[in-house]
């Protein structure tokens, strides 16, 4: 079997805990004063977390591009239920219904975890609807996307920064 493994540097172990509890359904099988493990079947997944007091630049500057995480699942019901979710655990979240993205329609929701990892629950319900045109217009900055109006872009969603 092979799984995805991502280790995340947080700021806040228990916060972070918290709020991947909320996003995976699971509690870590494995904690440490600065380090917690989730491991899952479906999605396969191992998901480290290491407290750093200080982030390194390299997540800094990671963090500002338009780069994202995402759990694909079978049904739009699984999307409807992690809504579900955040909406009971108080996490902000952006729901996006029938949305074009990456050639494809698809249901989803974007929640960004305490340090600002941004993640996307979301299902594919047809292939080869043709691209958003807003995909092709160049993508906003940090602080652009802070002081515009919402806009709905392939894989970035204004309200999970």
């Amino acid at each position: 079997m092979f799984k995805t493994h991502i280790s995340l540097t947080v700021s806040e172990l228990d916060r972070s805990i918290e709020f991947y509890q909320h996003l995976l359904g699971v509690s870590p099988i494995k904690r440490k004063s600065d380090y917690a493990k989730f491991d899952l079947d479906a999605p396969a997944l191992n998901l480290s977390l290491v407290q750093k007091d200080v982030l390194p630049l390299s997540d800094l500057l990671f963090r500002k591009t338009p780069l994202h995480f995402g759990i694909q699942v079978e049904h739009s019901e699984d999307v409807t239920g992690a809504i579900a979710r955040f909406k009971l655990a108080g996490i902000e979240s952006r729901e996006e219904r029938d949305t074009n993205c990456c050639y494809a329609l698809q249901d989803k929701v974007w929640v960004s975890d305490p340090d600002g990892y941004r993640w996307e629950i979301f299902v594919v319900k047809g292939e080869d609807v043709g691209p958003d045109p807003s995909t092709l217009e160049a993508l906003p900055t940090d602080a652009e996307r802070l002081h515009s109006a919402p806009t709905t872009r392939c894989c970035t969603p204004t309200c999970c920064h």
